[in-house]
């Protein structure tokens, strides 16, 4: 069959796949729950999740520093990548020799779309529209309960030296949205470098430190304390925000702790169980 993945390339598998490679963290963790095992043959070293996988499967690499030869002799009739994850070079070596389906998001619909066509490809599409309904309705609750707090605006941090924020065009900038936070480098594309002026101008009401790709921890909380004093400066979860295959059923429940956080004496329901 033909596939079409998300930057509208074509893939020709004769077969449900058997031997397959992930490139991508929250990928992986999607095949996972889809209820492949013994299929995925490969992953990066910073697919974390599941936790027996990481343990047991083998680690092709990291996701921009991949090891071709050791990708070539696990023989993959399938491998799973990101535009923005992966290096194109690499990709583009990997597409001459086998099936490449890629992703590209920029938003919970980009995210929403990948989880359907992932399972289409690797044989679980019930299970995979099982998993995009329960996040779609999660989150459509998740935005109704919310709507009425009050927009504050954030700088979130993802590295530290040089210092780098995200702008509009990520998924990271998404789910802000979601949370109605205003992400105050939005005009900037991808993940730009702020300078300490930047970042005094912007005057954010709060100032988020991810927990990936840089380890933010709570040493750094002064320093950047120092550089804007009036920020609110909170250490958040970089997965909840970044990660966008299957992690996505946890997110809004952290996404209600953390606006609690924000809003004190905001009244909140809980999210219902979906089944």
């Amino acid at each position: 069959m033909i596939f079409i993945d998300q930057l509208n390339c074509a893939i020709d598998l004769p077969q449900v796949p058997k031997r397959i490679i992930s490139l991508v963290p929250s990928q992986t963790e999607l095949l996972y729950d889809l209820g492949l095992d013994k299929e995925v043959v490969g992953i990066t070293k910073f697919c974390v999740h599941p936790g027996e996988w990481f343990r047991n499967k083998t680690r092709i690499g990291g996701t921009k520093k991949l090891n071709i030869d050791l990708i070539r002799s696990l023989q993959p009739d399938l491998i799973i990548g990101n535009k923005e994850e992966n290096e194109q070079s690499q990709i583009e070596l990997l597409q001459k020799e086998f099936p490449v389906w890629m992703s590209d998001i920029k938003n919970l619909d980009d995210a929403l779309n990948m989880i359907t066509k992932i399972g289409e490809v690797v044989g679980k599409t019930e299970e995979s529209i099982k998993i995009k309904n329960e996040i779609s309705t999660a989150f459509q609750t998740f935005n109704s309960q919310f709507s009425t707090f009050n927009s504050q605006s954030v700088a979130y941090f993802i590295w530290r030296n040089p210092l780098m924020s995200v702008g509009g065009d990520t998924f990271i900038n998404d789910m802000l949205r979601y949370c109605n936070l205003q992400n105050v480098f939005s005009d900037l594309q991808r993940y730009p470098e702020i300078t300490p002026e930047q970042f005094r101008s912007a005057k954010p009401d709060l100032i988020f430190l991810s927990s990936e790709p840089y380890p933010f921890k709570e040493k750094y909380i002064a320093e950047f304390q120092s550089i804007y004093p009036q920020s609110r400066i909170i250490l958040v979860d970089g997965e909840m925000f970044s990660w966008y295959g299957s992690h996505l059923l946890k997110a809004t429940e952290y996404f209600i702790q953390l606006l609690k956080q924000i809003n004190p004496g905001k009244s909140v329901q809980p999210l219902t169980n979906i089944e």
